[in-house]
């Protein structure tokens, strides 16, 4: 009987602690919030977002269903871009993403309009590195996942499987910036190093003025590529 009423209380505990953590889904722990952590997407709506050169968000192509934002085509047409409507400097972003088989997307940061070149962000790359053909493109892999799109690719990393969340990490505080990749280091770039004017040079955005990324703040996107990408659990703090 003991054992029995073990049993129960067992189950009951871990039933608990799945609630819990399904609970925790787009919001803040204490601890966050004293950090200075807030949420960039309420798991409800796209309150905060808005498309490029607009004051709203795509009419179609975001859906959110049980606190999960999914881009998608609809009808074959893209709904476009999403991007923050407030601008961040030096700051600590973390977002889940999930990928389909195939699919390409991207996190682009200190987003902005360029004298020459038009809108344009650094882009955290996400991506299906096996099946989607941009994998095989570019130099020495800095098309792949966790990279810094067509310009640094990454060390080694652990992709979750297809289909799987795994968590981007984007940390920038003055002219230096580090991608991480659920919880490792992957990629760390200084924006005022010859190095970065070097590899700038040789990318496809060698043309725009001022040099590309050479900028104090900009929008947070998340990127419509036109694969199924779904997104959660987006947070920022801002760094002093």
């Amino acid at each position: 009987m003991k054992m029995k009423k073990m049993l129960v209380f067992l189950a009951a505990l871990l039933f608990s602690s799945a609630v819990s953590v399904v609970a925790q889904e787009n919001q803040l722990t204490a601890k966050e919030k004293k950090e200075g952590w807030v949420l960039l997407f309420n798991g409800k709506n796209l309150d905060g977002w808005t498309s490029v050169g607009k004051d709203v968000p795509p009419a179609f192509g975001w859906e959110i269903e049980d606190g999960v934002m999914t881009v998608r085509k609809h009808d074959g047409k893209r709904g476009g871009d999403i991007i923050t409507r407030e601008q961040y400097s030096d700051f600590d972003l973390k977002v889940d993403f999930r990928i389909t088989k195939g699919a390409n997307s991207g996190i682009k940061y200190f987003f902005t309009k360029y004298e020459k070149g038009g809108w344009l962000g650094l882009e955290y790359q996400i991506m299906d590195d096996e099946n989607h053909p941009d994998g095989k493109l570019g130099r020495d892999g800095n098309r792949l996942e966790g990279g810094l799109y067509d310009m640094f690719p990454t060390s080694a990393k652990q992709v979750n499987p297809i289909g799987e969340w795994n968590q981007a990490r984007i940390v920038a505080k003055g002219s230096k910036v580090t991608h991480y990749l659920n919880g490792k280091k992957i990629l760390t770039f200084d924006r005022s190093s010859q190095l970065y004017k070097e590899t700038w040079q040789l990318s496809k955005y060698k043309n725009c003025q001022p040099m590309f990324g050479d900028v104090e703040k900009g929008h947070i996107l998340l990127q419509d590529h036109g694969e199924v990408v779904s997104f959660k659990n987006i947070k920022i703090r801002k760094l002093k």
